[in-house]
Parts: C-alpha cells; structure tokens; sequence
C-alpha cells in the first residue's frame, strides 16, 4: 500500500526524533506524569505580560501569524485559548509556489511552518497572545529548531500584520531579554509583509484529532497543560477547530 501524505509525514516525525530517543521521551513523560508538582515547577514559565499594547481600537478580528516549530502545537495551544476564534496551521515567509509540506520540509522555501491566529482583540490583547507565544508555544532561545525539528522552517518568528503589531512584538522581546527571563537570548524574527498559505487539510486540527500520537503526548499535550496552568482565566477546555469552521482560505 502507498502510504497517503498524512502517513508519510507522521513517518518522518518518527524518524527525526529517532526510536531510541522516542522510547526515553515518553519513558520520562510518563515518570513525570505521576509526579505532577515536580512537573509543574519544571514546566512553568511565568514571564512577564508586554509593558507596551497596541492602542485600543474597534476593531473585532485581528490576525497575526506566528511560527514556533511544528505547527501541530502552536495551532493546538492557540486553538484552546479564549478570544482566539480560528487558528490555522500553513506556511509563511516563502512564495506561493513551494507552500507545500514536501517542499517546506526541505529547508530551502524560505517558509515557517506558522499558525494564522485570528482573535477579538474586545476579549484578549495582542500582547496576551504574545506573552502565551513566548511563554507556552515554543521555546523563542532554540534558533532554527524547536526540540526534534531542525531546520529554517521551524524558526521563531513573528509575521505581523500591521505596523503597530511590529512595534509591540519588538519591544516585548526588548523587554523580555533586558530583564533576563530566559536563560539565553530570545532568537525571535520578525518579517512583515509575507503572505499566509494554508496547510493541507490533514495538518488541521492535529493535536486534537490525534491526541495519543507519541510526537503530540511528549512534545505538545504538555504545552496544552502549561497554558491551563498558567494562563487559566485564558484557557478553554474546547478547542476552536478548523474542521468546525472551514477558516483555511
């Protein structure tokens, strides 16, 4: 049988963290799975909200797409987020032409695996989705990788959609690297002006469509339990998802 995209794909995630390696991660989520107060102080991130906002408006949608490794998990933190009404995995920074997963997973596109994140910005700030970006969805220090992926398509960025986004986006990391809250400097881009290309449909939803996915329990369920823990005034226990909506235009 000819494996169909989907397979290939989870194929590749397989090999790229190694059997050995993946054998030794869940041996060890599932060790820390049973001491979850040692867990939680391990995990925890708090970090500072943004000293600076975007000026209130009147608008009731914003868009901003973020890159932060696979999209697998940025679009599940983000779709369990309250004020966030769609989250779409797909590909930035490169040309229409290569927005394909077979092309982007050669490094040479140009593109992010990113997460078009729409919001109401009456019901959560710009900076709050930052401070969950930089705190809970991907670690913004690991350049050009995040865990097991490595790669430019897997790089941290940040692709606003409005000058005033740029501006707020640029004076968080400035804020957050004067006052030393991670341990190495923030790698975090920012390129304006790139169009958003939306994955193919079986990259949507993934983390909630297939929770028990070795790749999701070890390196993506933790940040759903991270943003509950530290964000619990902003988290929703059911996800907005692309499959009820049809946002992937």
């Amino acid at each position: 049988m000819i494996p169909s995209p989907e397979h290939s794909h989870i194929a590749r995630r397989f090999s790229r963290a190694g059997a050995a390696l993946l054998l030794i991660a869940l041996l060890i989520s599932a060790v820390l799975a049973l001491l979850p107060s040692a867990k939680a102080e391990a995990d925890a991130r708090a970090i500072p909200a943004p000293a600076l906002e975007e000026p209130a408006g009147q608008a009731t949608t914003e868009t901003v797409v973020l890159a932060g490794g696979c999209f697998w998990g940025v679009q599940g933190v983000f779709q369990h987020v309250e004020g966030v009404t769609s989250a779409v995995s797909g590909y930035a920074g490169g040309a229409a032409a290569t927005a394909h997963y077979e092309r982007v997973g050669t490094g040479t596109t140009g593109h992010a695996e990113s997460v078009r994140v729409t919001f109401d910005p009456r019901r959560i700030s710009f900076g709050r989705i930052l401070q969950i970006y930089f705190s809970v969805a991907h670690d913004p220090t690991e350049l050009n990788r995040q865990g097991p992926d490595v790669g430019p398509q897997y790089r941290s960025t940040i692709f606003p959609a409005s000058a005033e986004q740029a501006t707020v986006a640029k004076a968080y990391i400035a804020q957050l690297d004067q006052a030393h809250v991670f341990k190495k400097p923030i790698v975090t881009t920012i390129e304006p002006g790139r169009d958003f290309y939306p994955a193919e449909a079986y990259h949507q939803d993934f983390l909630t469509r297939h929770p028990s996915h070795p790749y999701i329990v070890f390196n993506d369920l933790p940040k759903i339990e991270d943003l509950k823990r530290l964000f619990p005034e902003l988290y929703r226990a059911k996800p907005v998802l692309v499959g009820e909506t049809g946002l992937t235009d």
